[in-house]
């Protein structure tokens, strides 16, 4: 899971180095950067979600529904704070409406996202020291 931790730095990374470089109108004059920034967040995102449940199943802490289940159950262990969870938690529905496409996101909001990349770095310092 280190090697997890390790990819979500590196896409943190990018994720700061596309928004110090691209604005939402280079985004919305070009389609391919609206798709590299869900990429960039879908992978973020699923990252965390699957550090978080292989924690959830590794220390026995209950069985989730679903992703943000995963999550809240790491706060309840103590793993997480409060508003890194309900943060997180409100992704995992991102991540969903990414992959299935049920509604349209409005590229804004993605790029408004940029701005949330302290969330994926206070995860992995919240979550590393229990990845030991």
């Amino acid at each position: 899971m280190r090697e997890r931790l390790q990819r979500l730095e590196e896409n943190i990374r990018e994720l700061r180095r596309f928004r110090h470089t691209y604005t939402l109108d280079h985004m919305r004059r070009d389609r391919h950067l609206e798709w590299a920034l869900r990429y960039g967040l879908l992978e973020a995102i699923q990252i965390v979600i699957d550090v978080s449940c292989h924690v959830v199943s590794r220390d026995n802490l209950g069985i989730p529904a679903n992703y943000a289940e995963c999550i809240e159950m790491l706060h309840r262990a103590g793993y997480l704070d409060d508003a890194l969870t309900n943060v997180l938690s409100s992704m995992t529905g991102l991540r969903n409406i990414l992959v299935h496409e049920y509604i349209h996101v409005d590229p804004r909001q993605l790029h408004q996202l940029l701005d949330r990349l302290d969330d994926f770095k206070m995860f992995a310092e919240q979550i590393g020291p229990h990845l030991q």
